[in-house]
């Protein structure tokens, strides 16, 4: 199993660039999400995922060790292939991906080539207790990143002790159950209310 590579990128396109390590040059297949952090460099280190087939062995290249981990839960889902999980995560980031996964949101994949509503309710189904857990590999919710009171009121928590994982779970609850909630203060309020 290549776990990763290290070496000079001699060749760059959206959708896979050629390595060279050692006098060896490596295809290695990329999203849109790690095409947009290599475009302007020229060596690098790509976290890499090896899927063998029948007719095919090939890599899978992720500038983000969090992105690697989130393509081999995609690969986990029936119906979810190599190709479409990197479409996934071309498509959407990685915290979107999550956010409508933990939020029941299939709507949220329509826009994913690819991807129909059988599989986006299959992909929430068989990933979204593994997110809650936060998964054997550490993973857990990152609230979205567009919304700065959820990312404040998150800081705040851990600033005061909580768990980073149970303070995103409440934090989820309290954005999907009161909407009325809007303000930092009200959701730091809210999930001491929860937690305590």
């Amino acid at each position: 199993m290549i776990a990763y590579l290290k070496g000079k990128l001699t060749f760059k396109s959206p959708t896979f660039v050629l390595v060279e390590c050692n006098g060896v040059g490596y295809q290695v297949f990329i999203s849109l999400q790690t095409f947009s952090k290599i475009e302007k460099i020229e060596d690098t280190l790509l976290h890499t995922v090896q899927v063998i087939k029948e007719d095919s062995h090939s890599l899978y290249g992720f500038f983000d060790p969090e992105e690697k981990e989130f393509f081999q839960y995609l690969l986990t889902v029936s119906g979810v292939g190599a190709n479409t999980a990197r479409i996934i995560l071309s498509t959407m980031t990685t915290a979107e991906v999550k956010s409508a996964i933990l939020m029941d949101q299939p709507e949220a994949f329509r826009r994913v080539k690819g991807v129909g509503p059988k599989t986006a309710k299959q992909i929430i189904l068989d990933l979204k207790d593994k997110l809650m857990k936060g998964g054997d590999g550490g993973m857990e919710f990152v609230p979205n990143k567009g919304n700065i009171a959820i990312d404040e009121a998150l800081s705040a928590l851990i600033a005061l002790g909580f768990v980073r994982q149970k303070a995103s779970q409440v934090l989820l609850k309290i954005q999907k159950e009161q909407a009325e909630i809007q303000t930092v203060e009200q959701m730091i309020k809210a999930a001491l209310n929860q937690m305590s």
